[in-house]
């Protein structure tokens, strides 16, 4: 079962990490649970993940209070526009447009309406 969770902790951390880039794809979730998994496969990995200098501190945050960094914000809300706007660019259909402000407006409520840490 180790080594079950270890791949489910490996891959969470590899989302986590694409995540970064990629407006859609949450990166603290993954991170979150790639800390759960760890938790249940190695140690030194678990540690390794809260006391990492970039994603050690966002994991605190979240499992303390529920808060995310308004510099995090920032950035997401960067990310998102960006994204959006080389859909405008590229010409996506509109019926893409229209689904994909849906979804980036909801993330952004969500990410907005969470405590700052």
């Amino acid at each position: 079962m180790r080594a079950i969770w270890l791949i489910c902790g490996l891959m969470c951390v590899a989302f986590a990490l694409v995540g970064v880039v990629l407006p859609l794809l949450p990166t603290v979730p993954f991170l979150l649970l790639a800390a759960f998994c760890f938790a249940r496969s190695s140690e030194r990995l678990h540690n390794w993940l809260l006391s990492h200098k970039l994603f050690g501190p966002m994991i605190d945050d979240w499992h303390r209070n529920g808060a995310i960094r308004p510099s995090a914000k920032r950035a997401a809300t960067l990310s998102i526009m960006l994204v959006f706007a080389i859909s405008l660019a590229l010409g996506v259909k509109t019926t893409v447009l229209i689904i994909q402000a849906v979804v980036l407006s909801a993330v952004l409520f969500f990410l907005w309406t969470r405590p700052n840490a």
